[in-house]
């Protein structure tokens, strides 16, 4: 019951078909591959609604908003329109460094690296893979980013904006450093003796923020996840120090 109740407070818009849900960062799209079977957003979906598929994911830091299908005709539908790339995904981003982007696009094949656990940039070997950005609001040391993957590769936008020099926040995988208070505050920034500073965000600075996409009636729908306590919390900082 309380599994059920949890996942009842991620929904965002549900109706016949879909349940769209703000997936909150830290929870994986789909069971893990381990021993330790933790929470998923399968499992949790499927015992709200049996017949539940996802019809995407997340990575599991990634927060945002993920759609599933309560039937087969539901998934269907949406499962085309993913491969026909008429789905309108859009992403914000805080990254390291200010960056004006203006409809900027990354336009650059991408490979899995043998162990599984991330993506390069591939010209002769890899998928072709494609992420259009635009500058949401500039910082003194940071940018907020809007980011519109066309394509849907594994860690595509990450390593896109890696090739930018513009990587995300707190992604040591791809080049992007984390962000503390004192990187905001150069003045009067005093911290108390024998205890560590830690950073305003701890996990990659991604976030779904919508999802448009047709319904099964042929209606157009857009829907937006708010922003996370953490990602909140970040930008609202910058908006405040910078």
């Amino acid at each position: 019951m309380a599994k059920t109740v949890a996942f009842k407070s991620l929904i965002i818009f549900e109706n016949d078909d879909y349940i769209l849900i703000n997936k909150p960062p830290y929870l994986s799209s789909l069971d893990e591959r381990t021993q330790d079977k933790h929470q998923s957003i399968l499992r949790l979906a499927k015992e709200y609604s049996d017949d539940a598929q996802l019809c995407h994911r997340l990575d599991k830091e990634t927060s945002g908003v993920l759609a599933i299908a309560k039937n087969p005709a539901a998934y269907r539908n949406l499962a085309m329109q993913f491969e026909a790339r008429e789905v309108t995904k859009r992403y914000h981003a805080v990254v390291n460094g200010v960056h004006s982007f203006d409809g900027v696009s990354v336009y650059l094949p991408i490979a899995q690296l043998r162990d599984g656990t991330g993506v390069r940039i591939d010209r002769e070997k890899g998928k072709i893979a494609e992420t259009i950005f635009n500058t949401l609001k500039v910082y003194r040391y940071y940018t907020l980013l809007e980011c519109m993957p066309i394509t849907g590769r594994m860690h595509q936008i990450r390593v896109h904006l890696q090739c930018l020099k513009a990587p995300i926040v707190c992604d040591p995988m791809y080049g992007g450093d984390d962000i503390r208070l004192s990187h905001l505050k150069s003045k009067n920034f005093n911290l108390k003796n024998g205890t560590e500073e830690l950073p305003l965000i701890r996990r990659v600075a991604l976030h779904a923020h919508s999802l448009t996409f047709r319904l099964l009636d042929g209606e157009i729908i857009k829907i937006e996840a708010p922003y996370p306590k953490d990602f909140n919390v970040l930008v609202k900082q910058l908006d405040k120090f910078s």
